[in-house]
């Protein structure tokens, strides 16, 4: 199954809504006045809710048809994995969908409409009975290198927001990095600068900081200089905005917000030098 973009809402509830406002006037007098005025009040929110939701689904689909299909089919196949690593326990948790919303609201900054969006993503995702398999086989053949590496940041993201992440999460972050034909050395050093960040939630300073430094480039304590830049632009040509500027506006934030990572640790190496 892969990504469909919505559909523009019908009228639907428009007839049912005008067919009981037909029959308010001439049932009133047999009903009463009572039961008109509470008929009357049960229309009013029936129509206010219908048209809040009607607007609501039409803001969606603008918003869809705004973006490009690569944005689109990124943001599908992002929640529809992040909640499959979610159900791996073969239970949702609402705890779970909220940490799922709340990365996209707080992280990547998505406005009521956006938000929405992502509530009918998660809502199609938790009944969907597609494979991990199959998401990460669209996914792969969907995207470029640079994209995946975005997408396993993103897993890990939302791993870490949790004070623990159990060892069978990250274990399927380990295979969908080998899925997506993601080197180990891109994994690892992923990896090791979520949980070092995860321990040291403060960050620091002194030897701190070099630690911090090191894991967001994956060099090893004592490594040459010459190493550190080999690492450096490494990185900074896989996590370059203008690779993944296809995906959205907020995809190309997060591959800016990496690249000061990468800079500020850098940076900090060539001053010692």
């Amino acid at each position: 199954m892969k990504y469909q973009q919505q559909q523009q809402p019908g009228c639907g509830g428009c007839f049912i809504i005008l067919l009981l406002l037909m029959l308010i006037p001439g049932g009133a007098s047999f009903l009463g006045s009572i039961f008109s005025f509470a008929l009357t009040t049960i229309v009013l929110i029936v129509a206010i809710l219908w048209g809040f939701s009607f607007w609501m689904r039409r803001k969606i689909v603008d918003y869809e048809q705004s973006q490009t299909e690569s944005h689109n089919r990124f943001v599908w196949l992002l929640t529809h994995i992040l909640v499959h690593i979610a159900k791996i326990d073969g239970v949702l948790t609402k705890e779970e969908v909220l940490t799922i919303q709340r990365f996209f609201q707080d992280s990547l900054r998505y406005n009521q409409t956006q938000m929405r969006w992502v509530k009918e993503l998660i809502k199609e995702a938790s009944s969907s009975n597609n494979s991990l398999e199959s998401l990460l086989q669209e996914f792969k053949t969907s995207f470029a290198y640079e994209p995946r590496l975005i997408l396993l940041e993103l897993v890990y993201q939302v791993m870490y927001s949790n004070s623990h992440v159990p060892d069978n999460e990250l274990q399927i972050a380990r295979n969908i990095a080998k899925y997506l034909d993601i080197s180990d050395y891109d994994q690892r050093t992923m990896e090791a600068k979520y949980r070092y960040q995860s321990q040291h939630p403060t960050g620091g300073g002194g030897g701190n900081q070099e630690a911090q430094f090191r894991t967001v480039l994956g060099v090893d304590a004592g490594a040459e200089f010459e190493t550190i830049r080999k690492a450096y632009r490494k990185l900074s040509m896989q996590y370059h905005p203008d690779k993944v500027a296809h995906l959205g506006e907020e995809f190309k934030k997060v591959a800016e917000e990496k690249m000061k990572e990468i800079n500020a640790a850098y940076d900090y190496f060539k001053k010692r030098q």
